[in-house]
């Protein structure tokens, strides 16, 4: 027959030995739901770079606007927006009928000085002979010499009325000096057109550009040879890489922005003037002390602005310190931290309604 009382100690110590582990990994389990774990975000030196985006357009880095150089009426535009020219093809052409006539005149006109110089001349030769047979005075001979010399001057500036004529015929046939494209074209047909108006815009070359204006605020920070990211709503998916070429030292009349010219790398055959570009700018603001966070990490209460900074403690473990920041702007991609925060600190991305200043989390670094 078996021992009652030793059945009874043998099953109270196996359940002392169950109650004991039980409260032990209750302990444990309770010990890994308090340590919560923080995403963090690292903030390092690519932290003080903050993007700022810009409009602008862009343009040939050959672009040329072309007039013609007398003023008259359009009888043919021989070229459309965007069309491919080679050197010598007709863009645009002017009535020259009044044109002709003018040479006519001026020809007709040379041809009268001609005659008057020949007549002048031979009365001059023919003096010389009475004088040197004492038939004509000295007088005779200075006013003969004088009448050929004047001739011949006549005929000298009529030939250059015919030239000047015949150039200004010329004029009224606009052609393209290189190969190029039309970028804009800004005259129709039966127009009246003044010597030197826009009748066009060529593009020449495959360079281009982006010119835009940037605020007084931001233009101290840009330089000739500032990189930049140019992008194309009409070439979506590609992306340029630019520098700044120019920067302007004054603002533009009628407005507070600086012009500046960006120089894209790339050479595309999509790209043309009168593209809508976003140009970014990469602004280093680590000197000053700002770097740029994720949104998510900051924190807005009546007691002030804060983030959470985690400071490890060992074995994957850290501290969370609450500190108070200074906000800058708002950028693309996060919020710019003026003061409260350096390079090496570990900011609290995840969680942060459920953290407290002093509480031991588990550390789990975000994505970057």
């Amino acid at each position: 027959m078996m021992n009652y009382r030793s059945i009874t100690l043998g099953t109270a110590w196996a359940l002392f030995l169950v109650l004991t582990l039980g409260a032990c990994g209750e302990e444990e389990a309770e010990r890994e739901e308090q340590l919560r774990p923080a995403r963090y975000f690292m903030v390092d030196a690519g932290s003080g770079t903050r993007q700022r985006s810009f409009s602008g357009l862009s343009k040939s880095s050959t672009e040329s606007r072309i007039s013609f150089k007398v003023a008259g009426t359009i009888t043919t535009v021989a070229v459309q927006i965007g069309e491919r020219l080679q050197a010598g093809d007709l863009i645009a052409e002017l009535d020259r009928a009044t044109f002709d006539l003018q040479v006519q005149q001026a020809q007709a006109a040379l041809v009268e000085a001609e005659a008057n110089y020949r007549q002048a001349a031979a009365n001059y030769e023919r003096t010389k002979g009475l004088y040197a047979n004492d038939n004509a005075s000295l007088n005779d001979l200075e006013s003969a010499r004088a009448n050929a010399e004047s001739a011949e001057a006549m005929v000298e500036a009529a030939s250059k009325a015919r030239d000047i004529a015949r150039l200004n015929a010329s004029y009224t046939r606009l052609t393209a000096d290189t190969d190029c494209s039309i970028a804009a074209l800004d005259v129709e047909v039966n127009e009246n057109v003044a010597a030197g108006q826009q009748i066009a815009v060529v593009s020449c070359g495959d360079q281009f550009e982006v010119t835009l204006d940037l605020p007084e605020s931001l233009i101290g920070d840009i330089e000739v040879g500032t990189d930049t990211r140019i992008e194309f709503g009409a070439i979506p998916g590609e992306t340029f890489s630019g520098k700044v070429s120019e920067v302007a030292v004054a603002s533009a009349a009628g407005s507070a922005g600086f012009p500046v010219v960006i120089q894209i790398q790339e050479k595309s055959p999509a790209l043309r003037s009168g593209l809508a570009a976003d140009v970014t700018f990469f602004l280093d603001t680590s000197g000053g002390g700002a770097f740029v966070v994720p949104v998510s990490a900051v924190i807005r209460g009546q007691d002030g602005t804060y983030v959470f900074v985690a400071e490890p403690d060992g074995d994957g473990e850290a501290i969370v310190r609450r500190r108070t920041v200074e906000l800058g702007e708002l950028t693309q991609l996060g919020i710019e931290i003026v003061e409260g925060v350096a390079i090496g600190d570990r900011v609290v991305t995840a969680g942060i309604s459920v953290i407290r200043d002093g509480q031991r989390v588990l550390l789990a670094a975000d994505d970057q």
